[in-house]
């Protein structure tokens, strides 16, 4: 697979699942725009988006229970949608299936550190150059349930630093714990406070 030309410089917001995609909702109704919305999994049973970024196999939706309640709303959707739905295999039960392009994406960052779907994503938006990416339902912990943490966030922050080392802008939901976007600025810098 080639880059996107079209992508390069463009603005993407991501929208994942984490409770700071109300954020991109208020945004929506308040006329923010992008070039292009990429929705993580299920999210884009619920947001109007161009791409879908899936990086477990389908088997995981269609032939059990493990994705919990996505398990019916992913199947409906991979069944259903018209957008590139971006996966690791090409499962004839998804509609409109891309393999993701890990080779291309790897070589060309020199990196191979993609434990969680958001990551590819972002890795993707790195590799095709767009200028801005506003990150939505990213959240990975709560301040309410310190008990309670996805796994990823170090390697979904790795790939935000070399999205800023490439001089891509980045926005995160003030709600979203990633970059610590959740602290107030007061507080941010250790020592300093």
């Amino acid at each position: 697979m080639d880059r996107i030309e079209s992508l390069e410089g463009k603005r993407v917001a991501i929208v994942g699942l984490g409770i700071s995609q109300v954020d991109f909702a208020i945004g929506l109704q308040n006329g923010r725009e992008w070039d292009e919305i990429w929705c993580i999994n299920s999210a884009a049973a619920t947001y109007p988006c161009d791409r879908i970024f899936m990086l477990d196999p389908a088997s995981r939706f269609y032939d059990s229970d493990d994705a919990g309640k996505q398990t019916s709303v992913m199947c409906r959707l991979l069944d259903e949608t018209e957008k590139p739905v971006y996966t690791c295999e090409l499962d004839p039960r998804i509609k409109n299936p891309v393999l993701y392009p890990v080779e291309e994406v790897c070589n060309d960052t020199k990196c191979a550190y993609l434990n969680t779907t958001v990551a590819y994503t972002i890795a993707f938006a790195l590799w095709n150059k767009v200028g801005r990416i506003d990150l939505y339902g990213i959240d990975f912990s709560y301040k309410e349930n310190m008990h309670f943490a996805e796994a990823g966030r170090a390697c979904v922050e790795f790939w935000i630093s070399k999205c800023m080392s490439a001089d891509i802008l980045v926005g995160i939901s003030g709600r979203s714990t990633v970059l610590d976007s959740n602290v107030p600025a007061t507080e941010k810098l250790y020592g300093f406070h």
